[in-house]
């Protein structure tokens, strides 16, 4: 570092001073920061800040760095300067139509295949038994589980009924 004397803005020893001319004296008070831009007060002692803090100051070296490392040759670690090209393999798989199987019949505990009722009357029977058996322990301990399906499927037998028409019983 070269010393300049008290015309030039510094002393022998290498500290800061005023520069004073016989009309005019000149003091720092203030700089920006190399970083944010934002005021950065200076007392009069020592170096001027460059920022006004320890996190602008650590950024603006980790991008001087950066920049000389990319700036290296590639074999010495820096940044290949051409651009990045993608290599993309697509495969489109054409999957089947789901198969739609006839749905497979109901079988007992006993692996018997359930014979159900097929017409209203025997279904009208079957509901009859089942009203009369729900005390059986084989059917108690699903009551709620069955009660819950007879719901759902008096909802859907009340959903898909024709609305009464004028001439029919029940028709206001």
């Amino acid at each position: 570092m070269t010393k300049i004397g008290p015309e030039g803005g510094q002393s022998d020893t290498g500290r800061s001073v005023d520069h004073e001319t016989p009309t005019t004296r000149e003091r720092l008070v203030e700089r920006t920061c190399a970083w944010c831009g934002e005021p950065v007060a200076y007392g009069g002692r020592g170096r001027p800040p460059r920022y006004c803090n320890a996190v602008h100051r650590r950024r603006a070296w980790e991008l001087r760095t950066a920049q000389d490392r990319a700036d290296r040759p590639v074999s010495d670690g820096g940044r290949n300067p051409a651009p990045v090209r993608e290599v993309v393999q697509r495969t489109v798989r054409e999957e089947p139509a789901p198969v739609r199987s006839a749905p497979r019949p109901a079988q007992r505990l006993s692996g018997e295949p359930y014979t159900l009722p097929e017409d209203a009357v025997e279904w009208v029977e079957a509901l009859a038994a089942l009203r009369r058996d729900v005390t059986n322990p084989r059917i108690y301990p699903f009551r709620e589980h069955v009660a819950r399906a007879c719901e759902r499927t008096a909802q859907a037998l009340r959903a898909s009924a024709p609305e009464p028409g004028p001439s029919e019983p029940g028709a206001s």
